[in-house]
């Protein structure tokens, strides 16, 4: 059964909130469509330790998240050059930084 989607603005900024209230700060770098844009999540790490979620549906609609930049965590420069390359692919794509020293979602999250 899909879920019911809410805007993506709406969606981000509960998101950041729901991570601000866990003690794991995040900021928009991109803001994409309000309405329907994709997200990536970027996630920070201790010791500069960094990933990059994005976001997918599951096969019965539900949101779900995988790791974009591999198991394993990258650098700055990977982060960087994914991003880049996703938002020339989809200008209306938003892009979320947030504070996360285990590279574990600070908000509700399926990681498949």
């Amino acid at each position: 059964m899909e879920e019911p989607r809410l805007k993506t603005g709406l969606w981000v900024r509960a998101m950041l909130r729901q991570a601000g209230q866990k003690g794991n700060p995040g900021m928009v770098l991109h803001h994409g469509d309000d309405d329907a844009g994709g997200v990536l999540a970027v996630l920070l790490g201790r010791g500069g330790r960094m990933c990059v979620l994005s976001q997918t549906r599951t096969p019965d609609g539900r949101r779900a998240w995988f790791r974009a930049t591999g198991e394993t965590d990258v650098d700055q420069a990977s982060v960087d050059a994914y991003v880049t390359r996703q938002m020339e692919r989809d200008p209306d794509l938003w892009v979320v930084e947030f504070d996360a020293p285990d590279l574990m979602p600070p908000f509700e999250a399926r990681l498949i």
